[in-house]
């Protein structure tokens, strides 16, 4: 994969090979059961249902939940491409949120196998959580992506100082921690996104607020066909009922702008 934009090249988690775009310099291949094949521009496209499970209370936004566009985010706290998007998903928010067009839902995707590390700290995560709502769930993990090398570096010693750092109970932080309460829901985060087909991050839903018109899918459709991997599979795309919008990869803002500005076109 050509990984260098302006000079930044960090590995990635789980690499697809190639891209055509050059606004994203990470990515990420998902997948789910294929419906249908068809072809814009020479270009191949699939249409795809994606079961996203609904946001529910149990759920860390950012944003309106009624807003136009959920984007409900799949990450991993070790992965070096979500540490890179983390901040361009602030960006997108600070653009669009306040108007009430896109909120933004994170989920937990750690890669087990690659990133051990990231299964304590999504734990981590939820105890802050916990101990100081959703604010300081955010203001945690806006940290840890601060401070981790990525690639499973982070000392686990440092999770304790984060919650400290952010203004939470050291003690009752530890507490939390060590009793394992948030393992049994991470996990469930993981799984719901292996059924979706997720196998990189970041990888990312937008949850439409009205299922777009077969007019408009077509038209996204011949606007995202040039976002493919090295082997033509689409890395943005609309799925077959026009709910859902899948994006497997890590954007510059440029490029998120880009997609949010051509879906809320439609949904307008």
């Amino acid at each position: 994969m050509e990984a260098q934009k302006n000079n930044l090249s960090i590995p990635m988690a789980i690499v697809a090979a190639g891209i055509i775009i050059s606004g994203a310099i990470f990515m990420t291949k998902g997948s789910s059961s294929v419906s249908t094949k068809s072809t814009v521009n020479d270009a191949p496209l699939v249409s795809i249902s994606y079961k996203v499970p609904p946001v529910s209370e149990n759920d860390h936004i950012i944003g309106n939940p009624d807003a136009k566009i959920v984007m409900v985010e799949y990450s991993d706290l070790e992965c070096p491409a979500c540490q890179f998007f983390h901040p361009i998903l602030d960006q997108v928010i600070e653009q669009y949120g306040k108007g009430g067009d896109v909120a933004w839902v994170y989920r937990h995707f750690p890669l087990k196998q690659i990133h051990p590390k990231a299964v304590k700290e999504a734990e981590a995560a939820e105890c802050a959580a916990e101990l100081g709502g959703n604010q300081k769930f955010w203001a945690y993990v806006d940290r840890l992506f601060a401070i981790t090398p990525a690639n499973n570096g982070l000392d686990p010693l440092e999770l304790p100082k984060i919650a400290t750092y952010v203004g939470l109970d050291r003690e009752k932080f530890v507490t939390c921690l060590e009793s394992g309460k948030y393992t049994e829901m991470v996990e469930e985060n993981l799984n719901n996104a292996a059924v979706l087909g997720v196998n990189g991050t970041p990888t990312t839903f937008f949850m439409l607020s009205k299922p777009l018109t077969k007019e408009s899918i077509s038209n996204l459709q011949a606007s995202f066909a040039p976002y493919a991997d090295g082997s033509g599979q689409p890395l943005v795309n609309v799925s077959a009922d026009g709910k859902t919008i899948f994006i497997g990869a890590a954007f510059r803002f440029e490029g998120m702008k880009q997609i949010i500005d051509d879906v809320l076109k439609e949904l307008n």
